[in-house]
């Protein structure tokens, strides 16, 4: 099989593969509209809605750069995971109108999708 080298990612002797299906799949699909649109910078404030593997992934590299994140769920049972396991900096129900107005909403810089087919899913 033949890739170009920028597609390609040495995986280091005794990793098994399985181990890095989510870094490969969901973590290169969150981690380059971050990089192409300049939300790696250390100013930012991220929101990420939905919070499925390209979600976890958005706010894990987000986080590495040094950014504010927020995740926005329709799933309120998933903030303990999203604050405490990931270090999300806050947590939105998206069908909770009051809290997404009293808590912030409006200082979110870039909100991503979880959906990255093309660059044009950032919104910023």
């Amino acid at each position: 099989m033949v890739v170009e080298e920028s597609y390609a990612i040495l995986i280091p002797n005794g990793l098994a593969l399985a181990g890095t299906t989510p870094l490969l799949c969901a973590g290169i699909t969150a981690y380059s509209p971050l990089k192409y649109f300049g939300l790696s910078k250390l100013d930012r404030h991220l929101g990420v809605p939905e919070f499925g593997g390209v979600g976890h992934m958005a706010v894990k590299f987000a986080k590495a750069f040094g950014a504010k994140v927020t995740v926005i769920s329709s799933s309120p049972s998933k903030k303990k995971e999203a604050v405490e396991r990931l270090g999300a900096d806050s947590f939105l129900v998206s069908h909770n109108q009051e809290q997404l107005e009293s808590r912030g909403i409006n200082t979110i810089q870039a909100i991503t999708t979880t959906n990255f087919s093309n660059h044009e899913d950032v919104a910023l």
